[in-house]
């Protein structure tokens, strides 16, 4: 029986009660709010996804320990971004900027305004180490039984994932369309739940297309030019006749087909055509010549990780950060009740916003007329001076290409950039908080010759006043150097709005290289020799790698997406301005911040060893080396640990991986021509290839 102390100990847990979390709609506004992840805070609590993702959907709720860890968190939160009737309206914000202008321009300070993903906020990173994956987990959601996607044949053969075989009747472009809708079960749940779900994807491949009507590839050079067929073309007269619509770019290598949505349901199919060259060699590297099984598979895995194709990776890693932070959300109307479609706080918005003039390509409607010069922050090209070159560099056997892994997603981490439009300021005082971009002369810093310059992309000195985005400037103080901003373009409200899209892409990158045998615990000498033979572990995983990095890149380079077209003239609006995503402003923010990393990381390397770059070009850096590894060369601790803040091997985003090994004669000899040995030291007689 028990015992009178233990009957007083449950009597009293009773009348404490049970501790009391927000409801789940709250719990999700509050993460939100925080700018943290589903996948972040799974990793902080040491729980899964799924999980977190039920406690916010009311599915389950936390169990003790958890439970009081998750409540105090929430707790804070709430202290921090309370619910929105407590929250002050946009205008108050602005008041702040608003004091900023009317003061004297030669004395104002320009307020510390707080990034929207407070670091105190954000969990602690898992330290989990990634675990090699086998296959690509089945589909969870019930609305799609079958997958993402499906690889077409031309017997009728439709190849899903995790083995998964269909038979497709169809023997018309447009019963295809409706088979996908109606029978295949195709399709994936949203990223966000204030998303949308994704279209289902059909791939066809070379036989499947003539069987349905299609040219087996697009002939003539305007029909390659234009990349679709023309409008009088059977298929295409006979999806507008089944009274489906295509989108601007027609029926090419990726097609969109659709019905405009009605009582909220969405009909649309996305069909990519192999033999019109959909999956480019260079961002899917032999996907297109796999057997249909192994494409669904490739492509699957693709479509779990990031999200299903929806055209080239640079589209698809645009798309990425639309679907992880969508433009709206559902709001309740305070007058009637009723639920409609609002601001999603941390998102661009759904409407499109121009630059500030100086931020923009010269051919943009706002930079006609501007004489203020533009900013330049691109990703490094600069090969040191061979009169610099010490004669013991020149006797070293050796010249290794380091690669930094996805610099650009390692660069958008915690990164803070503006949401809103900008505002000029004249005179303002630097603040390394703001985003934005700053008029600076930095003509006066000297810094080591054997370095590039921080602050100009070809590594050589700014000569007079220059733009230069906030991470730029902010190193320039952060060297010890004061910075006088004649002026400035700065946004009001700011946000970590890459940091899901960062978290994303981090993870899907981790999990395909441990697919590849290149997991985060292997030492230096380990992770050089899993790379030598990581691509042939499994070729399907390599060109999913190959493909994730493409993502990366390609979406930050679509963030300011230049005309096309030869018939274009300055001043004229083109298509790509009418997104939300179009922001120049943003992709700056990426590589000023991937190229000052760069930079900090050949400083501390040359303060620990004395060796200093022969050449860099973008991700890529090449040293003079005693011998044929990294190892040789690279700082280390008197522990045996790399030195931080330094260059270090390893796969994580931000580490280094070797590019390739060549003699120093050769890299001398390319350095006397003017040229650069980080833009060849991947060439086909490299000595060694460690690296990709």
């Amino acid at each position: 029986m028990a015992t009178q102390e233990e009957l007083f100990d449950a009597v009293d847990a009773l009348l404490e009660g049970e501790p009391q979390l927000p409801a789940p709609a709250e719990r999700a506004r509050l993460r939100e709010a925080a700018g943290v992840t589903q996948a972040r805070l799974a990793a902080a609590l040491k729980s899964t996804l799924q999980t977190v993702k039920n406690w916010e959907n009311g599915r389950s709720e936390p169990r003790p320990p958890r439970l009081q860890a998750y409540l105090r968190l929430l707790d804070g939160w709430a202290e921090r971004y309370p619910a929105p009737a407590a929250v002050p309206e946009p205008a108050a914000v602005s008041e702040t900027f608003t004091g900023l202008m009317e003061q004297p321009a030669a004395a104002v300070p320009v307020p510390d305004v707080e990034p929207a993903a407070v670091a105190a906020a954000r969990p602690a990173p898992s330290s989990r180490r990634p675990t090699r994956k086998t296959a690509v987990p089945a589909a969870s959601d019930p609305r799609f039984p079958h997958g993402p996607l499906a690889v077409l044949d031309g017997d009728g053969t439709a190849y899903g994932i995790d083995g998964i075989v269909l038979d497709c009747p169809a023997t018309t472009f447009v019963q295809l369309v409706e088979w996908t809708l109606k029978e295949s079960g195709l399709g994936a749940p949203r990223l966000n739940r204030s998303g949308k779900d994704s279209d289902p994807l059909v791939v066809l491949t070379a036989a499947a297309a003539v069987k349905l009507g299609l040219p087996e590839r697009l002939e003539g050079p305007e029909a390659r030019r234009s990349l679709r067929l023309p409008d009088d073309h059977p298929v295409v007269k006979q999806v507008t006749k089944g009274k489906w619509k295509l989108t601007q770019r027609g029926l090419g290598p990726w097609a969109r087909v659709y019905r405009p949505a009605q009582a909220g349901q969405r009909q649309c199919v996305h069909v990519a055509i192999l033999s019109w060259d959909a999956l480019d060699a260079r961002s899917w590297p032999g996907v297109a010549d796999m057997e249909p099984a192994e494409i669904a598979r490739v492509l699957g895995t693709y479509a779990a990780r990031v999200l299903t194709p929806r055209g080239s990776t640079a589209t698809s890693g645009l798309e990425l950060m639309t679907a992880l932070r969508p433009p709206t959300r559902a709001v309740k109307n305070k007058s009637t009740g009723e639920w409609e479609s609002g601001y999603n706080p941390g998102s661009l918005g759904t409407e499109p916003m121009d630059p500030a003039p100086p931020e923009a390509p010269q051919e943009h409607p706002v930079a006609q007329g501007w004489t203020g010069g533009f900013l330049d922050e691109e990703a490094y090209q600069w090969v040191r001076e061979v009169d610099l070159l010490a004669d013991e560099e020149c006797l070293l056997p050796y010249a290794i290409g380091l690669d930094l892994n996805t610099a650009f997603l390692a660069a958008s981490a915690r990164l803070v950039v503006g949401l809103s439009a900008p505002d000029h300021f004249h005179a303002p005082r630097f603040n390394k908080k703001i985003p934005g971009s700053w008029l600076v002369d930095l003509s006066h810093i000297e810094l080591d010759p054997r370095l590039p310059s921080p602050f100009t992309p070809s590594g050589q000195r700014p000569e007079g006043p220059a733009w230069y985005q906030t991470h730029t400037v902010a190193y320039a103080q952060e060297l010890g150097h004061e910075v006088s901003p004649i002026a400035a373009f700065l946004r009001r409200e700011t946000g970590a709005y890459l940091d899901p899209w960062h978290d994303r892409l981090k993870t899907a990158y981790a999990d395909t290289l441990a697919d590849l045998a290149v997991t985060a615990d292997l030492d230096g000498g380990q992770f050089l020799t899993a790379m030598k033979t990581h691509k042939n572990v499994d070729p399907g995983m390599a060109a999913v790698l190959a493909a994730i990095k493409a993502t990366v890149k390609g979406g930050i380079g679509k963030l300011r997406e230049r005309p096309q077209g030869r018939h274009y003239q300055d001043g004229e609006r083109w298509p790509a301005l009418e997104r939300p995503t179009w922001r120049p402003d943003i992709r700056a923010a990426v590589i000023s911040k991937a190229r000052v990393n760069m930079h900090r990381k050949m400083a501390n390397t040359a303060k620990a060893t004395g060796q200093y770059p022969l050449g860099v070009l973008s991700d890529c850096v090449v040293y003079a080396s005693s011998g044929p590894s990294p190892l040789d060369f690279l700082p280390y601790t008197t522990s045996g640990k790399p030195l931080p803040g330094a260059f270090r091997l390893g796969s994580t985003p931000g580490l280094a991986k070797v590019e390739g090994v060549q003699e120093m004669a050769w890299a001398v000899d390319l350095m006397e021509k003017g040229l650069n040995p980080a833009r060849h030291i991947k060439g086909g007689d490299a000595i060694l290839d460690d690296g990709e």
